[in-house]
This record gives structure tokens, C-alpha cells and sequence, in this order.
């Protein structure tokens, strides 16, 4: 599934995979050489004390998010969403990586974070026993998750309403590299 790109690069990208695979990193790093502006949904999503944006807030911000002609999305909300960011994207870039790339890099994404008291989104952090010991867990997200993109997204993209998109599917950070660094040459 690798691209044809339009000449002068992307100008709307949508970044999804497992929880944990580098979205937000590369996204970031993409809305820099795009020169487009950065979008995490989850900072759309969680509020204060980790409560959920009602739909139609969440959609409205999504939307005026994305009313910028450059911007780059990171995140994967399409039940809450369903295809707003797709429709209006020109390319999605899937960080599809071996489950224990992803895995491990959650892992250590945690333990961080947990271990600066990293503020993410509203005054919110991550808390260890959340992830170890409740159903909100991330780590039990990324196991539910992982197997089911990969067997979900092929499929997705193969329809007709996804013709317009630029599908680039990036199995491992080499490969990742090697697309940013095309993109900013």
C-alpha cells in the first residue's frame, strides 16, 4: 500500500495505529515540515480529570480544527468520529509496527511519563495503576487493538469512499524514517 504522492507532499494527513506505535511524534514532526498545523485529538477529547468531550463538543472541535487548508491529525476516534478526519484528509499514514515495537514503546512511554509527572491534555497524567489494573488500560487498548487494525484498516482502505487518500503503510521505524526524511528533502 505505498503512495502515490501529490508533488509538493501532503497537505492533510491523519496519523492512526496501535496506542503506543509513535503517532503524536510523528505527527508533530510532520505538521514542522508540512508546515501545517498539529491536531491530537485526544487534547479534543479529554477534558479535566480524564471526562470525555460529549460527541457532537468533540466533533465541533474536530471540525474546526481541521478547517485549516495544512494540518497533520494524530489519533484513531473514528467510533466517535466516524470518517470526519478521513473525508477531509489527502493522506493517512498507518504506523502499523510489530506488536512488540508497539508494545515495549508503550511501556516505556509510561514509565516516563509517570516518572516526570508529564502533564498530557487539561491537567491530566497517566497514572500506572490505570493502566495495570483497570479496564482503561492502555496496555490491555493496545492488545484489543493491534491484531484488529490489521485486519480492519486493509479492508477500509480498499473501499471506494477512501479512493481520494493517499495510504502509506509504515511497518517499522526505518521504513518511517525514510518517508519523513523524502518529505523534507
Amino acid at each position: 500500500m505505498m503512495p502515490h504522492t501529490a508533488p509538493h507532499g501532503p497537505a492533510r494527513v491523519l496519523v492512526i495505529g496501535t496506542t503506543g506505535s509513535g503517532k503524536s511524534t510523528l505527527a508533530r514532526q510532520l505538521a514542522q515540515i508540512l508546515d501545517g498545523v498539529y491536531i491530537e485529538l485526544d487534547a479534543l477529547h479529554w477534558g479535566p480529570n480524564w471526562t470525555e468531550a460529549e460527541a457532537g463538543v468533540f466533533r465541533a472541535r474536530v471540525e474546526e480544527a481541521i478547517a485549516p487548508p495544512r494540518w497533520v491529525v494524530d489519533g484513531n476516534y473514528t467510533a466517535k468520529l466516524g470518517y470526519l478526519v478521513y473525508e477531509a484528509a489527502d493522506t493517512v499514514l498507518w504506523l502499523d509496527y510489530s506488536f512488540v515495537r508497539v508494545f515495549s514503546r508503550l511501556f516505556v512511554r509510561t514509565f516516563r511519563r509517570r516518572l516526570r509527572r508529564e502533564e498530557l491534555w487539561n491537567g491530566n497524567r497517566e497514572s500506572l495503576r490505570s493502566h495495570f489494573f483497570t479496564r482503561e488500560s492502555l496496555f490491555l487498548w493496545a492488545v484489543q487493538t493491534h491484531w484488529m487494525h490489521r485486519r480492519t484498516y486493509p479492508e477500509r482502505f480498499a473501499s471506494p469512499e477512501f479512493a481520494h487518500l493517499s495510504i502509506v503503510r509504515l511497518r517499522s521505524p526505518r521504513e518511517t524514517q525514510r518517508y519523513v526524511a523524502q518529505l523534507a528533502g
